[in-house]
C-alpha cells in the first residue's frame, strides 16, 4: 500500500472529474474586462463585426443571405417562364454560380448567352477540380448539343469532348 492512504485515512481521493476540472481550469485564459465606456463600446463593435464576418464565411451560398435568396428565387422559377430573369438577376448580383445544380438551372433557362456561360463555367470549374460532372448533368449537356442553338451546341458539344 502507499504511504498517502496510511497517512490520510479520512480524506477521500478526487475523483477522475474533479481531477479533470482542475486541469481544465487550469488551462482557461482569463480574459479582461474593457475599463471605460470607450473600450467597452470598441469591444462590442469588434465583436460584432467578428460575428459578421463569420456568418458569411459560414453561409451556404455565395453572397450570404442576398446569395441564399437569389439561389432560392432561382429554384422557384426553375420550370418557369421567369426562370431566365431569375439567372440574369442572379448573374448580375453575384456572377455565375460555381455549384453545378445552380449551373444546371442555368442550363434550363432557355436565355442562349446565360445557357453558354453556364457551359463555359462548368468547364472552368471541372478542369480546375471543383465541379464533378454528374450522369444528370452530362445528359443535359447531351441535350443541349442536339438543340437549334448553334452557339449553345457548340458549347456543348466541346464540353462534352473534353470531359471525356
Amino acid at each position: 500500500m502507499s504511504g498517502s492512504d496510511d497517512e490520510r485515512p479520512d480524506r477521500e481521493r478526487p475523483s477522475w472529474r474533479e481531477i479533470d476540472q482542475r486541469r481544465d481550469r487550469a488551462r482557461t485564459r482569463r480574459e479582461r474586462e474593457p475599463q471605460g465606456p470607450a473600450e467597452r463600446a470598441r469591444s462590442r463593435a469588434a465583436t460584432s463585426q467578428t460575428l459578421k464576418q463569420a456568418g458569411a464565411l459560414f453561409s451556404k451560398a455565395r453572397g450570404g443571405a442576398a446569395g441564399e435568396q437569389l439561389a432560392r428565387a432561382l429554384r422557384e422559377a426553375h420550370g418557369t417562364p421567369g426562370l431566365a430573369a431569375a439567372c440574369r438577376a442572379y448573374r448580375e448580383a453575384l456572377g455565375l454560380p460555381e455549384e453545378a445544380a445552380l449551373l444546371s438551372l442555368f442550363l434550363d433557362s432557355g436565355d442562349s448567352p446565360l445557357v453558354v456561360a453556364a457551359v463555359e463555367a462548368l468547364g472552368a470549374g471541372a478542369l480546375a477540380g471543383r465541379l464533378e460532372p454528374t450522369a444528370g448533368l452530362r445528359s443535359q449537356l447531351r441535350t443541349l448539343a442536339q438543340g437549334r442553338d448553334d452557339a449553345v451546341a457548340d458549347a456543348a458539344e466541346a464540353l462534352l469532348e473534353r470531359l471525356g
